[in-house]
């Protein structure tokens, strides 16, 4: 068996898969914080929540309506997405102005309610959602076996999170957007709606987190506890990439992953410490993060 470093190839390549994957999980995820901070100055604590709504709608369109993965994908992020938009609207926007403390506090509330909810609904223990026929079985590359289904995860992850930066950073929605979170009074003197560009903002990065659901279903178990096991690692990527950071959250997310799989490979004990032992040099080092603007 080929070795490399002293691994056998099949586990390094498997962990780099794995790792591959978790990241585009944190990229996607980072991303929808990355531009809701951006825009409307909240650390979204529901994000979390908002991911596991996701699975969990995925889930009850096949078992409830019949509808399969590629409905779900079309429809969880519009769905949870719309009651995005209802909490900016009724909550969030009730905060404009005040410290970022109070929207972290009513986010976080939120997040725990959701979870009661889901949890009372549907238990602790997870509940299975099939790969789709059109995506399962695998690849054998030699020196290694890839599943299809983990390919597509790696693959849609960053198609969105690239076509996302590109509309941000390079078209004239994205100009809107910076702008807004520059000066907001000028925005609307150009005839702009800026509280409506905020809440549409706010729907998309819960649609984001909605769609990373709905590629998890079908390699996790869907439980109302996913997303709490997995925001606090995120935020430490947004961190690490700088609040607000698109390019940095993607770059950051996928980075990341790949460090935690190699980290279970060369030093198993530290692969759940590694992410935060870097954000704690990062903040030493530079505080705004690797992408980020000082204030």
């Amino acid at each position: 068996m080929t070795e490399l470093f002293g691994v056998p190839a099949p586990a390094l390549f498997g962990q780099l898969l794995l790792g591959l994957i978790n990241g585009a999980f944190y990229a996607i995820l980072s991303l929808g914080l990355a531009v809701i901070f951006g825009l409307l100055n909240i650390i979204n604590f529901t994000h979390g929540a908002q991911y596991m709504m996701g699975a969990f709608t995925a889930w009850m369109l096949l078992n409830w309506a019949g509808l399969g993965y590629w409905w779900a994908l079309l429809l969880a992020p519009l769905l949870v997405g719309i009651t995005g938009i209802l909490i900016e609207r009724l909550l969030l926007a009730r905060l404009a102005g005040l410290d970022h403390l109070y929207g972290l506090l009513l986010t976080f509330g939120l997040a725990l309610v959701i979870q009661g909810i889901f949890r009372n609904e549907f238990g602790s223990t997870g509940l299975p959602y099939a790969i789709p026929p059109e995506l399962r079985g695998g690849q054998n590359l030699g020196f290694m076996f890839l599943p299809n289904y983990r390919a597509w995860v790696v693959v849609v992850s960053l198609a969105v999170c690239l076509a996302t930066w590109l509309v941000i950073e390079k078209t004239r929605l994205g100009s809107y957007l910076r702008a807004a979170t520059e000066n907001p009074t000028l925005v609307q003197a150009m005839g702009i709606d800026v509280p409506k560009m905020v809440t549409l903002t706010y729907g998309f990065g819960v649609a984001l987190a909605a769609f990373a659901g709905v590629l998890a279903a079908p390699i996790y178990q869907v439980s109302p506890l996913m997303g709490a096991d997995l925001i606090i690692v995120v935020f430490a990527v947004v961190v690490i990439g700088g609040m607000g950071s698109i390019l940095g959250s993607i770059v950051t997310g996928f980075g990341l992953g790949v460090i935690e799989g190699l980290t279970k490979v060369f030093w198993p004990q530290a692969s759940s410490t590694v992410i935060f032992v870097i954000m704690a040099i990062v903040l030493l080092l530079r505080p705004a993060g690797l992408f980020g603007r000082a204030s």
